[in-house]
């Protein structure tokens, strides 16, 4: 029987909301039969106030590439073939079997990327399966932009997603460091619209600064940019609180010390840490003049709520755990944590904290083979991930799933990890799309689009509440599934049976979400709405697809075990429903989930990192000898991650690459001239790209934008496009890694850049690239 599809003249608009970043913009989608043909801002949406991004407004001409993997695919060797689901599921249980068999479950790995959490139920189902294996051998986007603040916060509040964030519709004083929210979003906070935001704040009076080495999109919207060195925030951060110490002990009030000996201990060793960092002493290394510090101290002690906000330039720049410490510590010490207008804890429909800190969530304390790295949100480091495959060993890494991910392309040397990918003797990517990291895997299985699925907000605004106006929202799905793609939920469910596992190592789950699977087919059935078979509407012969979860179903039952509305009570609320603002007060002294119920402002391991900190400083002191610039990444607005150049409205003719952006006066050091190709080089790699001048980037520091690459894939459109992908010029392996948090140093790399000798490369790593062929499998 053929998908059934609506009358193709039946114009239809549906409420739904974004699912491709933190934002989760209100849209309004307009659908002819099973196609959209506009996507445009919900103005009625009670959060995001009419805004969308020119990639959520486009988002669907990304999903209906004629690259978007359709059916299950199997590579023989250089090509590729069409298979059943069947056939696929059956022969990745059986390497999944004798791997675990054969070697230890821990040979067994995932990887978890970012768009893997911007649903709820796919990152539960892929723990799931891990579980179910018996694997503890997670690794995730985090240790690239944010686990720094997860490893912080645990050793600070006791549970690493208690993540406080700025009261911006209250602030009087917001220093952004390290962060350009209005290109990328605010990080950690659900802020649609950032310019609108930001000029609001400066209209009623607040003071606003951006620290950053450029000055970003951001400074120009609103408020003054600082300067800073790349690599350097903790000093900043340190100076920072040691001026508001000195401006207490000279009798201008900077510490709420009654606040702090009723909620937080460890105060007087905090205190003590900044001690050796006055502002003058580390004015040469971040850049900073000692009275514009001084300044933005003032300005923020004085203000009647205030807070420091950080993002991916900090978090990733090499000390990113120990900045945000500090960071959070003046936050806490100067009275403004848990302050109206200073940083407030949100609280999602449980408390999620409370929950995961009592049950061990997130919680595990596993140690890495390589390099004895601690976990983060039990996951491990990623810069160690090609040592776990290329080492052998009992646990080494030999079958690897990718689930909403392309590691090839966002994680350090990635030539390196690319060559240890084809060393696994079981690859399986789960995407929508054939990727880089695809190109070289075994098993590519299809999933649904976030348009072809129901959902509500992910784990973020869901259960921590990190909105800056809390609402909840439920949505169906906007478009069925065309061919023979499938959730990622069900995919895993399938991939225990044929694995011998249970998911969530429970027989009773397995037989539970089986059932169900089979009960919702049978209701599909009746419907006429089981794909079991028939023809695609282009003509193309389907294959039977297997039962899938009722997710509308298991979105109710979680709505109704944390008290709210059900899920077709929320459906009716299309622009979303408003839920509690968020409560000042509501935090330091009865959500804290440290053992005492108190802020940590010392816990002992990051007190002796910041200890030792002093080789480190010297060291900033002075350019390297052969590599004198500071390499920083860089965001376009049309750009997200590594998924958007293959829509030719987002790839025009200036913009099929990246390029090297450096300030007008460094251009005679470099030898190359504005537009000419110039040749980047770190101590892993070299990339070859043009040159551009840019005028607001710091003198000595220059900016790659990430996420190009694409020579290594299926897609059509980015496979044209000549950019290359800066993470080759990113260290991997143990000396690569930050201990604290498991993050690689992926900005405030010391890079040479000189006049290039030769073209551009058709391929950024010199590595053959696999064909893309499918064959097409016999008419079902």
């Amino acid at each position: 029987m053929s998908t059934p599809h609506r009358a193709p003249d039946a114009l239809r608009t549906q409420h739904t909301f974004c699912r491709i970043c933190e934002s989760l913009c209100g849209l309004e989608v307009d659908v002819r039969g099973n196609r959209v043909e506009a996507i445009r801002p919900d103005p009625e949406h009670v959060a995001t106030r009419g805004f969308g991004c020119p990639k959520g407004l486009k988002q669907h001409h990304l999903f209906d590439s004629p690259d978007r993997l359709k059916w299950p695919m199997k590579r023989n060797g250089t090509r590729w073939e069409r298979v059943s689901w069947e056939q696929a599921l059956s022969e990745i249980g059986e390497k999944v079997r004798r791997i675990r068999g054969d070697h230890h479950p821990d040979a067994v790995a995932m990887y978890v990327g970012t768009a893997a959490g911007f649903g709820v139920l796919h990152p539960v189902f892929a723990q799931g399966f891990m579980t179910a294996v018996g694997s503890k051998s997670m690794y995730a986007s985090a240790t690239q932009d944010c686990s720094n603040k997860f490893a912080a916060a645990r050793h600070v509040y006791g549970f690493p997603f208690t993540q406080p964030f700025p009261d911006l519709h209250h602030t009087q004083c917001l220093i952004i460091v390290g962060a350009n929210p209005v290109v990328s979003k605010w990080s950690f906070l659900q802020v649609p619209n950032p310019s609108a935001h930001l000029k609001e704040m400066v209209a009623r009076g607040a003071k606003l600064y951006v620290v950053d080495p450029r000055k970003t999109e951001t400074a120009k919207v609103a408020g003054e940019h600082v300067s800073i060195e790349p690599g350097t925030d903790v000093f900043f951060y340190l100076s920072f609180l040691h001026e508001l110490v000195a401006r207490d002990r000279a009798g201008k009030p900077a510490l709420n010390r009654s606040r702090v000996t009723q909620h937080m201990r460890g105060l007087e060793e905090a205190l003590a840490l900044a001690e050796p960092w006055s502002p003058e002493r580390t004015a040469p290394v971040t850049g900073i003049p000692p009275e514009t510090l001084r300044a933005m101290v003032a300005a923020y002690a004085e203000a009647d709520g205030a807070a420091l906000y950080s993002s991916t330039g900090v978090n990733m720049g090499g000390h990113g755990t120990l900045a945000f410490y500090i960071q959070e510590v003046i936050n806490a010490v100067s009275g403004n944590l848990d302050r109206r207008g200073g940083t407030l804890v949100g609280k999602g429909v449980i408390d999620f904290p409370k929950f995961g800190a009592k049950n061990g969530t997130l919680m595990r304390n596993d140690r890495s083979r390589i390099g004895d790295f601690a976990s983060v949100n039990d996951a491990y480091a990623g810069g160690i991930l090609a040592d776990e495959i290329l080492t052998p060993g009992e646990k080494q890494v030999r079958a690897l799933f990718v689930t909403g991910g392309n590691p090839l392309i966002t994680m350090a040397n990635s030539n390196r990890l690319r060559k240890a990918f084809q060393e696994l003797e079981l690859l399986v990517t789960l995407d929508i799309l054939p990727n880089e990291t695809g190109s070289v895997a075994h098993y590519m299985l299809p999933c649904t689009s976030p348009l072809e699925r129901p959902d509500l907000p992910f784990i973020f605004p869901l259960m921590l509440g990190l909105q800056a106006k809390p609402y909840l929202q439920a949505t169906r799905r906007v478009l069925e599934p065309e061919y023979e793609q499938r959730d990622e939920a069900s995919i895993y469910l399938d991939l225990c049976r044929a694995s011998g596992v249970n998911l969530f190592d429970s027989a009773i789950a397995q037989r539970f979400f089986e059932n169900t699977a089979r009960y919702h087919r049978r209701r599909e059935r009746a419907r006429g709405q089981a794909r079991e078979g028939g023809t695609a509407p282009d003509g193309t012969p389907l294959n039977p697809v297997p039962p899938g979860i009722p997710q509308e179903a298991y979105l109710n039952g979680l709505l109704r075990l944390t008290r709210q509305k059900g899920f077709k009570k929320l459906l009716k609320h299309e622009h979303g429903v408003a839920r509690p603002e968020h409560a000042p007060g509501s935090f330091l002294g009865q959500r804290v989930t440290t053992p005492d119920g108190k802020v940590d402002l010392a816990p002992e391991v990051l007190v002796k990192a910041v200890q030792n900190l002093e080789g480190a400083f010297a060291g900033l002191g002075e350019r390297h000898p052969t590599r004198p610039f500071k390499l920083i990444s860089k965001r376009h607005v049309k750009t997200h991650n590594s998924w958007t150049h293959n829509y030719e409205g987002f790839v025009t003719a200036s913009f099929r690459t990246n390029y090297l952006y450096a300030h007008p006066d460094d251009l005679p050091r470099i030898g190359a001239e504005d537009g000419e190709l110039v040749d980047v080089s770190s101590a892993t790699g070299t990339v070859r790209l043009p040159l551009k001048a840019l005028a607001d980037l710091r003198p000595g520091t220059v900016a790659l934008p990430h996420g190009w690459g694409h020579q290594h894939t299926g897609l059509s459109v980015a496979r044209e496009t000549k950019g290359v992908n800066v993470n080759i010029l990113a260290a991997d392996g143990v000396d690569g890694v930050d201990p604290l948090s498991g993050m690689v140093h992926l900005t405030g790399i010391p890079v040479s850049v000189k006049k290039a000798d030769g073209p551009q490369a058709k391929t950024w790593s010199g590595l053959e690239v696999d064909a893309m062929v499918p064959i097409q499998a016999p008419k079902a």
